[in-house]
């Protein structure tokens, strides 16, 4: 067994400043004369003790006064005046007349604790810190409860109190401690684990796994901090699946069960009965209150009500203030006890429309296998319903089911569902069960089925045979059995449990192995299910595209079978492959067909591929909206796992029609849809999207900042078409910024041939970024033997003959312009803007007429350049190109045209003494351009740019580039 994780306690309240600074201004106020009281009431675990220690360390700085600091102790909750001596044993010696002891004697009374208090922080200010008051026997609470009240203005004594509620203290201040929200439970776990430290980098904790431990403590620190403890190293960074059910803090629950476990029986039933009731609701929306009123009912003869502070009540639903305490109950409940609750309401349910919620409390109830009961919620789990729900229900039956084969394969049945449900660190918990359970055989019978927290929990109850802890962190469902078997004698689930394993990896794994583990699945699953043979040789053609595999993906889709009632993929198939071989007419027509057909369909999978042909073909506007109609089957369907897919697919549609806001909208949506669902190979190309947004919209260092994210998810995992999207929008921003020698040296490896090009369905809309950029820092080669721009120009004409984006005809044409005589370039430019005028799209259109405006000016033809260089602007502005609008901005000036000098930076005033010339050679060089790279990006002579140079330093009164940079502020 690996032993568990070091883990570090945290040094200070996370997630906790607005307290801190209710804190800080109380002692502020005690030291300068103004006393007062508070008290901090909290659930168990929340942090309230280490509130009341930064409270206390910060009076004891050096020149405050006294404290009196103790906390409260079950053993002696019900000894009298027992609080009070605890408190007064904190205090000087000889500041208690008669000692400590004489209060236990004695007694003392309210009158006499609060003139106490009062001689003691004469002179300087006295804290009175008392941590789990809510523990003190009643006649100290009432006298401290009695003092706290009176210490006001003008007093040098504060009392600070502790308590797991204010009922013992009404009329006092009182300051209640929520749940850690997820940012301040990350923060905390980097800093228990030893990971990132104080806002470093979140890299030792698997994202899933760091998911998981976020939503089990629900918010509690201390349970956290527990539950991290109980991990080892491999299961905190993802290496080792997680146990499931998670190891719980006992601790913990105790604390909360003691909460209620001074109220009435009656009482105590009715919250257990509200706790179990749970079991068979989907998390978080509580109970039924008339279930939990009746069964009540049943129960007790005399009606107990709902309990202020535990319970609370929204419309016809009941809730529990805090879950950890509903997980508490059914805990530390006896199990008799707790069986019967549950058998109580499965007979109230049993008339029910749906027949789930009656066999979930029905298992719940179970105290062994139950083979019958096992199949019924199979079969329920089975009907239309959420894919949580069924995921909760196969688990339940795999707890329930005694043959061993059987309940893997039920394990591997509820880890699909539970990885459709968005929720792959559970799914890949189940399945390292299920290997466990093959393994086992039916050795074990002895399991019950016992939930907590929304979902079934097994108690597993060892016997001879059993496999121990270490078989747990096996990964294979064939685990146990003799792998020198015929393949055919292997178990059915071993075939399924590969298919999940595989679709996990696409997710959240190098995507070559998924499309390895794949293919392996579709050849186990042959002789099995058929069926799923379709969905496994479907992942495998994805991770292909995903890692930039065309030979990959074409033999995926080549072995995908296909029947009769599956037009739309057939088609999909077939033109798809047709593409690939070259024979583009014919693929171009399946592809359409399938977009045809899929426009009745209400599958997220089939409205998936439409879009994908959508956009192999160039029709962008019905790529965007089977991007839209898929979105909404995945809302419709409840298939959280395919969220981020939807979103991603929507968003790269919008991108390549042009419409970046959009694009940006929806690829921030699906970067929050998959880190929640634990997909990083959905994150990276995600990030890419955006990187190509901000590339129009934002600049260098936004599209930066997004590219860096995806070449970091892309590296590991093999994700080229992400690497090549992040590349792209960075060439493009270089380009924005005036720096194509650095565009055209990002597209190179691209573009050209050789082992390193770019992904195989995004090369050919680069091109036109490669072109531009090559031709402006000089790099194409005119005539030469060996011209890799006009090959690129040649194959992209090619391409362009056979698709039916509208902006390519104008790339093209603007491509061409780019490379012809100077004779023939007008000419051309004038071709790309006729079609972009049919084509529409600001962005591109501006584009073209900023190439061609800058042509025209180089050539001395400044009036005519006006007009394209003028339109360009207007057309950056309008779709809000913000940096292109910058470029266009400093040709038109450098054309003669007045316009507001003031850059991105706003450095407007610093440049108004220079020549249009002069402002564009300060910029450059601000920007840290050398200058021959000035020279090659302004189309003008080292010697020019060396004479202008000299110029700006006399006009700004600078005396070198770095002033310079200063004085503009790094440039736009």
């Amino acid at each position: 067994m690996t032993s568990p994780t070091t883990v570090h306690r945290p040094l200070r309240p996370y997630g906790r400043s607005g307290e801190l600074a209710v804190l800080d201004t109380l002692l502020t106020r005690l030291r300068r004369g103004d006393g007062g009281a508070l008290v901090l009431t909290a659930p168990p675990g929340t942090g309230r003790t280490a509130l009341l220690d930064h409270a206390v360390a910060a009076h004891r700085s050096p020149g405050a006064g006294p404290v009196l600091h103790t906390a409260g102790t079950p053993a002696e909750r019900w000894v009298p005046y027992s609080g009070l001596h605890a408190l007064l044993c904190a205090a000087p010696e000889g500041a208690v007349p008669g000692g400590p002891d004489r209060v236990l004697r004695d007694g003392l009374g309210p009158a006499a604790l609060l003139g106490l208090l009062r001689r003691l922080g004469v002179g300087r200010p006295l804290l009175v810190c008392v941590d789990d008051a809510h523990l003190w026997d009643p006649d100290s609470r009432a006298a401290l409860a009695f003092a706290a009240r009176r210490l006001g203005p003008g007093g040098r004594a504060a009392v600070l109190i502790g308590a797991g509620d204010e009922t013992s203290f009404a009329g006092l201040p009182a300051l209640r401690l929520g749940p850690l929200d997820d940012d301040a439970a990350a923060a905390l776990l980097d800093r228990i684990t030893g990971h990132g430290g104080d806002g470093g980098a979140r890299r030792g904790v698997d994202p899933v796994v760091r998911g998981e431990l976020i939503r089990e403590a629900a918010g509690n620190p201390r349970l956290l901090t527990d539950l991290t403890a109980r991990l080892t190293s491999g299961q905190l960074t993802g290496r080792t699946p997680l146990p499931y059910p998670l190891p719980g803090a006992d601790d913990v629950l105790a604390a909360h069960a003691a909460r209620v476990g001074h109220l009435p029986a009656g009482t105590r039933t009715l919250l257990l009965i509200a706790a179990a009731a749970h079991e068979h609701e989907p998390e978080g929306t509580g109970a039924d209150l008339a279930l939990v009123r009746g069964a009540a009912a049943s129960a007790a003869p005399v009606p107990a009500p709902l309990t202020a502070g535990v319970l609370q009540r929204a419309g016809d639903r009941v809730h529990f203030t805090h879950p950890l305490l509903r997980r508490a109950l059914l805990h530390r409940a006896p199990p008799h006890h707790r069986r019967a609750v549950h058998s109580l309401l499965a007979d109230r349910l049993a008339a029910g429309p749906d027949g789930l919620a009656a066999l979930v409390q029905r298992a719940c109830a179970a105290s062994g296998p139950d083979a019958p009961l096992a199949a019924a919620l199979e079969a329920a789990a089975l009907r239309p319903r959420p894919h949580a729900e069924r995921a909760a229900a196969l688990v339940r039956a795999a707890a329930l089911t005694p043959d061993g084969a059987e309940r893997a394969a039920r394990y591997v049945a509820a880890a699909e569902q539970t990885r459709l449900a968005g929720e792959p660190g559970r799914a890949r918990g189940l399945l390292a069960q299920a290997g466990v359970q093959a393994g086992r055989g039916a050795a074990c019978a002895g399991e019950a089925v016992h939930a907590g927290q929304g979902r079934a929990h097994a108690e597993h109850t060892r016997h001879p045979g059993c496999a121990g802890r270490d078989a747990c962190a096996g990964d294979d469902v064939h685990a146990g059995q003799d792998p020198g078997r015929p393949e055919r004698d292997r178990h059915p689930q071993h075939a399924a449990a590969h298919l999940v394993r595989g679709l996990l990896a696409l997710r959240d794994g190098p995507v070559p192995d998924a499309h390895a583990t794949l293919l392996t699945a579709a050849r186990l699953l042959a002789p099995h299910d058929p069926g799923r043979v379709r969905d496994a040789l479907l992942g495998a053609a994805e991770a292909a595209w995903a890692a930039g595999d065309a030979l990959g993906y074409l033999d995926a889709l080549t072995r995908i079978p296909v029947g009769r009632a599956d037009r739309v993929l057939a088609q999909y198939r077939d033109g798809m492959c047709a593409v690939l071989r070259g024979r583009l007419g014919e693929g171009h027509t399946l592809l359409r067909r399938c977009l045809g057909s899929a426009a009745r369909s209400q599958d997220p999978g089939t409205l998936l591929r439409a879009g994908a042909a959508g956009l192999v073909l160039g029709d962008l506007d019905a790529a965007c909206r089977a991007g839209a109609r898929a979105l909404d089957a995945v809302h419709v369907s409840g298939a959280d796992a395919l969220l981020p897919q939807a979103l991603e697919h929507l968003a790269y549609a919008e991108l390549r029609a042009g419409r970046h806001a959009r694009a940006r909208a929806h690829a921030l949506d699906g970067l929050r849809a998959a880190r929640r669902t634990g997909q990083s190979n959905t994150v990276a190309p995600l990030h890419a999207v955006l990187a190509l947004a901000a590339s129009v919209e934002s600049g260098t260092r936004e599209c930066a900042a997004h590219a860096d994210a995806a070449l970091a998810g892309a590296a590991p995992h093999g994700l080229v078409q992400a690497a090549t999207l992040a590349a792209w929008a960075q060439a493009r921003a270089d380009l924005a910024a005036g720096r194509p020698a650095e565009a055209a040296a990002r597209l190179d490896p691209l573009v050209g041939p050789g082992p390193r090009r770019g992904h195989f369905a995004i090369r050919m809309l680069a091109v036109p970024c490669y072109v531009e950029a090559s031709v402006l820092s000089g790099r194409a080669v005119r005539g030469g033997a060996v011209d890799p721009v006009g090959e690129a120009v040649a194959e992209f004409a090619v391409w362009a003959s056979r698709t039916t984006d509208p902006q390519v005809p104008a790339q093209l044409a603007r491509c061409r312009a780019l490379l012809a005589p100077a004779g023939e370039a007008a000419g051309r430019y004038g071709e790309a803007l006729a079609h972009h005028e049919r084509a529409g799209g600001d962005f591109e259109q501006a584009r073209t007429r900023l190439l061609f405006g800058s042509w025209l000016r180089r050539r001395r033809r400044t009036r005519e350049a006006r007009e394209p260089l003028r339109d360009a602007l207007v057309g950056f502005e309008r779709c809000r190109a913000a940096a292109w609008a910058a470029r266009a901005s400093g040709e038109l000036r450098a054309a003669g045209e007045a316009v507001d000098a003031a850059g991105p930076s706003g450095a407007a005033a610093p440049l108004a003494a220079l020549t249009p010339q002069q402002q564009r050679i300060a910029r450059c060089v601000a920007e840290g351009a050398t200058n021959r790279e000035v020279a090659l990006r302004l189309s003008v002579s080292t010697r020019t740019v060396d004479h202008h140079l000299r110029n700006v330093f006399a006009a700004l009164g600078v005396r070198s580039r770095t002033e310079l940079a200063g004085l503009l502020g790094g440039g736009p």
